[in-house]
């Protein structure tokens, strides 16, 4: 006995195995975003603990030659924290707020993970030069799809809800 064929399967066999490429919404671009940058921020500082003297300085109280005291510790408190919200904050805001935000905090996090490497031995550069790297390709990909957050065109006979996608050029 055959089943009857659905109305929605494809017409085309072959067709089956392609697979479909769904859109992303901009706010899981950008809290996924955030999420590998805090990955990467997180895992560049516990690899430097392995290298040689970097625990005998930070158990002496220094670390690239500021002093570990209170200062120090909210200051880099602050620096983690903020992209850690970042996260929370893409998935969350409104759209106008979000892109304004992550522009701004994704901008101001380029010349912080630069200075990252101020003051380190020439020996570590391939290992610095990496995680720098990939720290601002992935704040420019959070600034791009900021940049380019798909906008919705007014219309007077549609409601907010159902208005067409601009793609970005048309924006």
């Amino acid at each position: 006995m055959r089943t009857p064929r659905s109305h929605t399967a494809p017409k085309n066999p072959s067709s089956q195995s392609t697979l479909e490429d769904l859109r992303l919404p901009v706010q899981a671009k950008l809290a996924a975003a955030w999420t590998s940058f805090m990955f990467l921020y997180i895992y560049v500082d516990y690899l430097a603990l392995y290298k040689p003297g970097f625990l005998d300085d930070l158990l002496a109280g220094t670390v690239h030659e500021f002093d570990t005291g209170p200062t120090f510790v909210a200051v880099a408190l602050t620096l983690m924290a903020v992209p850690i919200l970042m996260i929370l904050l893409s998935a969350t805001l409104p759209a106008r707020l979000n892109r304004t935000v992550n522009l701004v905090v994704a901008a101001l996090y380029i010349p912080v993970s630069v200075f990252n490497a101020a003051g380190e031995p020439w020996t570590y550069s391939y290992f610095y030069g990496l995680s720098i790297g990939l720290e601002v390709l992935l704040l420019a990909f959070i600034l791009r799809s900021a940049w380019t957050w798909p906008r919705r065109t007014a219309s007077p006979a549609t409601s907010l809800d159902s208005e067409p996608l601009r793609s970005p050029q048309q924006a």
